[in-house]
């Protein structure tokens, strides 16, 4: 049976901070709004225990902060339709096509906003842990470590920039990592003068151990073969991230990271396209930059739409 083909003004794929962001303020402007996401609403803030950051609100929990934004974007009109899995977009079409298990969508404009993950520590006990012990997001989580010990894994900027930060909270720092630091020297020398830290490298984490939270690390000197017992309160991992755009690699234009190149305005070079959030290259990565970036690209969405219904397409 052939599927139902519907037409939106906006087809949002991916339900984070950005995308409802967007969704927000384009139903706001009346126009009609689908958000498809392929997992669960909200993406990895949905996860945080304690958001301290996000201007207005002193602390709230991501599923609390997501739950809010949802709604308010329904009460707008946008539909959210949650673990609907894209099969292929074709963006370069005039209306762009976006196509479901269920129905194919013709869109005036694509947002995309399916943001980013960073890499699970590939141990079979991080499932276990996670949220308990071993977290991905030093600014969301940090703040639950005030004056305990704090372990970072990974050998990058972003990790020795996560062990900088982490130390404000820490009573005792270990940033550990299987090889040489990769960061820049300014950093590592921060890190290296600051008496908190200890700087642990050929250094790999075997196992994670504890009852129901955290307790310890299980790390193996790779220079000396010695295995040894860590105890810490929680690890922070940084071994990298993974921007979810392999569904438009043929579509857009990707950094060498992997993520979609656009300006401050969202604009792709495709007309009528816009992407939003994490998965936008940009140096800063926040809760409020992404809303700021969901806001941009649903006003200049409305914009194209207006213009191109007077015959005006300027892009």
């Amino acid at each position: 049976m052939a599927k139902e083909r519907i037409k939106k003004d906006v087809v949002i794929i991916g339900a984070g901070m950005a995308g409802l962001t967007a969704a927000l303020y384009a139903g706001r402007m009346n126009l009609s709004v689908l958000v498809l996401e392929s997992a669960i609403v909200g993406g990895q803030i949905a996860n945080a225990t304690g958001i301290e950051n996000y201007p207005g609100l002193p602390n709230v929990s991501g599923k609390d902060l997501i739950a809010a934004l949802q709604s308010q974007a329904e009460n707008f009109g946008a539909v959210v339709d949650e673990f609907d899995e894209i099969q292929r977009v074709s963006l370069k079409e005039d209306p762009k096509i976006v196509e479901t298990e269920e129905h194919i969508y013709e869109a005036e404009t694509v947002i995309i906003a399916t943001g980013m993950e960073r890499r699970k520590l590939p141990l079979q006990e991080e499932a276990k842990y996670a949220g308990k012990g071993v977290h991905y997001c030093e600014l969301c989580d940090g703040h639950l470590y005030q004056g305990k010990t704090i372990a970072v894994m990974g050998g990058g900027n972003a990790a020795v920039d996560a062990a900088n930060f982490l130390t404000k909270y820490a009573d005792k720092l270990y940033l550990i990592h299987r090889s040489k630091l990769r960061a820049d020297e300014a950093s590592q020398q921060k890190l290296r003068e600051n008496p908190k830290a200890s700087i642990m490298l050929e250094t790999e984490i075997k196992a994670l151990k504890g009852s129901s939270k955290l307790e310890t690390v299980e790390i193996l000197d790779k220079s000396t073969g010695k295995t040894e017992t860590l105890a810490v309160d929680g690890i922070f991992v940084n071994i990298g991230v993974a921007p979810h755009t392999e569904l438009f690699k043929d579509e857009v234009e990707l950094a060498s990271d992997g993520r979609i190149i656009a300006g401050e305005d969202c604009k792709t070079k495709l007309p009528g396209v816009f992407v939003a959030g994490d998965v936008r290259e940009k140096e800063i990565r926040q809760l409020t930059t992404a809303a700021a970036d969901g806001t941009t690209a649903a006003i200049l969405a409305e914009k194209y739409i207006s213009n191109k219904k007077r015959g005006k397409i300027l892009w």
